[in-house]
């Protein structure tokens, strides 16, 4: 729970990096969800995380150094990684992001309509959830 705290807070501190996506785009809301360590894997674990999307909601460009699988419970959002073109995900589709891959586009398509969905991320313990790229 503390990294989304963190990730809040350099939000906040840090607004240059949300003009660069959209100026003042409301942002999303964070749940942590659970975290394992995985007994099988030393120094590895699952993280799953809820991502609460308010109309036009915008996220900073960054990374997760993970196996991230994004499944979209409701509304629909954007989603590109540096290089590939970005897809427009609706309700149940999924997204992959790699552990080397730079999250370049994160957002609600919708100006008018909420967005949700889960992460399922693959990491190494010591990893956080998300860095901020700059």
């Amino acid at each position: 729970m503390r990294i989304f705290k963190t990730f809040a807070f350099l939000l906040a501190l840090s607004p240059g990096l949300v003009v660069a996506q959209d100026a003042g785009a409301p942002q999303a809301t964070v749940t942590d969800l659970m975290s394992k360590a995985l007994k099988d894997y030393p120094g590895k674990e699952i993280t799953l995380i809820n991502v609460d999307y308010p109309p036009g909601a915008v996220d900073p460009v960054h990374r997760h150094d993970a196996h991230a699988i994004v499944y979209v419970l409701e509304g629909s959002i954007v989603m590109g990684v540096r290089g590939q073109p970005e897809k427009t995900l609706k309700a149940g589709e999924t997204f992959y992001e790699g552990p080397d891959d730079v999250h370049t586009i994160g957002r609600n398509a919708s100006k008018t309509a909420p967005a949700r969905f889960v992460v399922f991320l693959l990491k190494d313990k010591k990893n956080p959830v998300l860095t901020l790229v700059h």
